[in-house]
């Protein structure tokens, strides 16, 4: 099981990596974390809410006035119909806590193995509360919006009854990823993966591509779209290169408050992305009609540097960044075509060169001549 799941995580992190997403503090995995389970139940048990049945310990959503607090649902939802009702449950609603099995672990209540949304809410207070001064409640608490019921429900129901505190102080659920207009789906045959992307696009472009939509909504992903994030995400690259070797000045607090005010408003990164927009605009206007401002591209260096840091594209190398997809052996090839062609310039045999201008284009290369 161990080597399975080791795959997977290795999987996902690399994934994540070339998504610039940043590495978590804590990667707790609830097989290493039984004892804070445990002792979680047992304080759930010794407040009175939770029960022993002849198949596990449930939780006693009864007990809990602010059940659905977090959801909005009620009593009436489909999804607590859809529950089977096993026989000693007090309550449709109730969840287990420890389910019996003797092929598992063994703990006070007898051999078994944790419930889902235990292992969640306990692996938070373990790793993330101030057990000491006995303050609870995280910042924010995300994930998908299947999850808001009943798992992330039933997390804020154990916390509010084991602690008497709130579990986090936002809640943010994200959509769902559609392909085409349609839900992903094996039957559909129109599943994919972020390593399928990588293998078209840098990954800083399905980063961008991903953050063009509110993480609320739900993402209708198609190539199409991808291709235009990548040429909007090209634009931020060639004003770095433009202002590559220019030491970073100060940033433009004007931008940096846009940026800023932008992902307050409930993360609206794609209203950011569109103060980049502007933002590339405007210093590409600005350099053209005064290529030799010094000050003001040492302000488009810190800028740059602020859309880095805050919404994490634009961190690559420009050289790499233009470069993705190209083997090193293509590299070779073409820096051969280079030097071919600057050795026939200097011969002056310019009919030699334009025909190896021509051949990298059909590459997809252009080349553009400068004085020097």
């Amino acid at each position: 099981l161990e080597e399975i799941t080791n795959k997977y995580i290795a999987h996902y992190e690399s994934d994540m990596g070339a998504l610039n997403v940043l590495d978590p503090d804590f990667k707790p995995k609830a097989t290493q974390c039984l004892e804070a389970i445990i002792s979680y139940i047992k304080v759930l048990m010794d407040r009175g809410v939770a029960y022993k049945t002849c198949d596990g310990i449930y939780f006693d959503t009864s007990k809990d006035s602010g059940y659905f607090s977090i959801s909005g649902k009620d009593n009436n939802t489909d999804l607590i119909a859809r529950v089977a009702c096993f026989c000693e449950k007090r309550d449709e609603k109730d969840f287990v806590l420890w389910k019996f099995d003797e092929k598992w672990d063994e703990s006070p209540f007898g051999k078994g193995r944790p419930g889902w949304h235990t292992e969640c809410v306990a692996m938070i207070r373990e790793f993330l509360s101030d057990k000491e001064n006995d303050k609870f409640e995280i910042d924010i608490h995300a994930g998908g919006i299947d999850l808001l019921f009943p798992h992330h429900e039933n997390e804020a129901s154990q916390c509010r009854c084991a602690y008497h505190k709130n579990l986090s102080k936002y809640w943010m659920h994200n959509g769902f990823i559609k392909v085409n207009n349609e839900k992903m789906s094996k039957s559909l045959n129109n599943s994919f993966f972020v390593k399928d992307a990588l293998k078209k696009v840098h990954g800083e472009v399905l980063r961008y591509y991903l953050i063009t939509s509110h993480y609320r909504a739900h993402f209708n992903y198609s190539d199409e779209d991808l291709v235009a994030s990548k040429k909007r995400l090209d634009k931020i690259y060639r004003l770095k290169k433009r202002v590559d070797g220019v030491l970073a000045g100060m940033a433009n607090e004007s931008f940096k408050n846009e940026l800023l005010e932008a992902l307050s408003d409930d993360l609206n990164a794609s209203k950011a992305l569109a103060s980049v927009d502007e933002f590339v605009k405007t210093a590409n206007e600005r350099l053209d009609n005064n290529p030799k401002d010094k000050a003001y591209k040492a302000e488009v260096v810190a800028n740059l540097g602020l859309i880095s840091e805050i919404l994490g594209i634009a961190i690559t190398n420009y050289v790499e960044y233009f470069q993705f997809g190209v083997s090193d052996e293509q590299k070779e090839h073409i820096q051969k075509l280079l030097d071919e062609r600057a050795v026939a310039k200097k011969e002056r045999n310019f009919a030699r060169a334009d025909e190896i201008r021509d051949e990298l284009a059909k590459m997809n290369i252009s080349i553009m001549d400068t004085p020097n």
